[in-house]
């Protein structure tokens, strides 16, 4: 009788103890789960990359993504056809003259982005240091030639294409140089030197050129694009906004040194209808043209205000046309497809298999989603008057070919990321811990996750 009872007390001892682990192997698989489904942030993805590609396999480009580029260029040619009419015909005796040219541009923008989509992104990487000498180089060239507007120095001539502006190539030489430069030093980017200080010696000289070219547009737009890749790489946040009263400072010494309109168009920002013969005209037709649209608009091509009444409207004030022709519906619609396309870039930069491709896709996404932003407070005089362009929509030779050429570097990051759909084992082990083996039916199955903007 006794061996029997001690054997009892073992078996139930045993029994505890298996009940025991079985309870604790439940609950590291649920932390685990709990864990491996929460959504990193933007940083915590771009830290688990690594610093160097693994040579993955080149795949197919983003379908979407491509439908998407595809989309806004349509409608960018056939809003630049509507608005750009009564312009070509009165400089050129031909309605559809910067049409075609716009066509002419685009189709080129379209087999640049083929090609690119196919060559190795690596390559940049390899060669930013050469791209941004060569583009700084290109950049400072432009002040040799004579202003073609007003003081203007920000053009190339071109015998038999016309003009060629190359601060659109060195926006792109900066997304590159500071891509490069975080995916070398991502592990000091909290500090002065490596995280503030060695992007500035890169970052001033080009701001030095372009505000020698009275191009303080293009000056904004650069300081949001290589800002918002210093933040997201880690840069304290601190350093950052102590650049702005030095900014501030910088426009102080640029209107004493000549530079008077900076002055005039703040102080027509903030009283547009001041001196509407004047220096406010461009921006009270912008207006005229919003508030004309109503809800649906007036109809494709049947804009009054584009006949010589608002200033470019084939080009910087395009979105004003827009507003006019579709209304309120249609340029809610336009705002719509440009969030989607920042969504989509930042989605394929946070599946990007390397720090570098996927700050250089954050980057151009910045540019693209910046400078929409930016034209359509503008135009609708939410920000003071200045020559910024809508992508894909505004009638301009180089800057349709680069941002063409800008779309097929993004395709060929999208051909190296990972599939949209991610099984759980795919998740980092080191972030969301190891269940352990069981063999009982109790084993967790692999979980499907999709992956989409919502993970910005």
């Amino acid at each position: 009788m006794t061996p029997t009872r001690a054997g009892s007390s073992r078996n139930r001892q045993n029994v505890s103890r298996q009940g025991n682990a079985s309870r604790q192997g439940s609950s590291t698989r649920s932390r685990s789960t709990r864990q491996g489904n929460k959504r990193p942030s933007m940083q915590q993805t771009i830290a688990r990359k690594p610093s160097r590609d693994r040579r993955t396999k080149m795949g197919r480009m983003d379908i979407s993504f491509f439908f998407l580029i595809v989309v806004l260029v349509t409608i960018g040619l056939v809003m630049v056809f509507s608005a750009s009419y009564a312009t070509s015909l009165n400089e050129n005796d031909s309605g559809l003259y910067l049409v075609m040219k716009q066509t002419a541009f685009v189709a080129m923008g379209l087999i640049a982005m083929y090609v690119l989509s196919y060559i190795p992104y690596q390559l940049y990487l390899r060669m930013y240091k050469l791209i941004y000498f060569a583009c700084l180089a290109l950049t400072a060239l432009a002040l040799a030639f004579p202003a073609q507007k007003g003081d203007a120095r920000r053009w190339i001539p071109i015998p038999g294409i016309g003009t060629f502006q190359p601060s659109e190539l060195m926006k792109f030489a900066l997304i590159v140089t500071f891509a490069a430069l975080i995916s070398k030093n991502y592990r000091q980017m909290g500090t002065f030197k490596k995280g503030i200080l060695e992007f500035f010696v890169y970052l001033v000289p080009v701001l030095g050129v372009i505000a020698l070219q009275r191009h303080l547009s293009c000056i904004l737009l650069m300081i949001i694009i290589c800002g918002g890749m210093m933040f997201i790489a880690g840069s304290k946040v601190y350093y950052l906004l102590g650049l702005i009263p030095i900014g501030l400072l910088a426009l102080v010494i640029l209107q004493l040194l000549g530079f008077n309109y900076v002055g005039a168009r703040i102080d027509t920002w903030m009283d547009p209808f001041s001196d509407i013969q004047g220096g406010s005209w461009q921006i009270v037709q912008s207006l005229y043209a919003i508030g004309s649209g109503g809800l649906f608009g007036v109809g494709l091509g049947n804009s009054t205000q584009k006949f010589l009444w608002v200033s470019e409207p084939q080009n910087d004030f395009i979105f004003a046309i827009v507003c006019e022709e579709l209304g309120l519906i249609g340029a809610l619609t336009i705002i719509l497809l440009f969030i989607l396309f920042v969504a989509s870039g930042f989605s394929i930069a946070m599946r990007a298999p390397d720090k570098f491709s996927s700050l250089v896709v954050i980057g151009i996404t910045l540019q693209f989603g910046a400078q929409a932003l930016l034209n359509i407070a503008v135009v609708t005089n939410a920000m003071p008057t200045t020559g910024i362009s809508l992508p894909f929509f505004s009638a301009g030779g180089s800057a349709t070919l680069m941002q063409l050429a800008q779309m097929g570097i993004v395709l060929n990051i999208s051909r190296h990321c990972r599939p949209t759909i991610a099984r759980g084992k795919d998740i980092d082990p080191d972030k969301a811990g190891k269940p352990p083996k069981s063999d009982g039916p109790q084993q967790a199955s692999p979980t499907i996750r999709i992956i989409s903007s919502h993970d910005i």
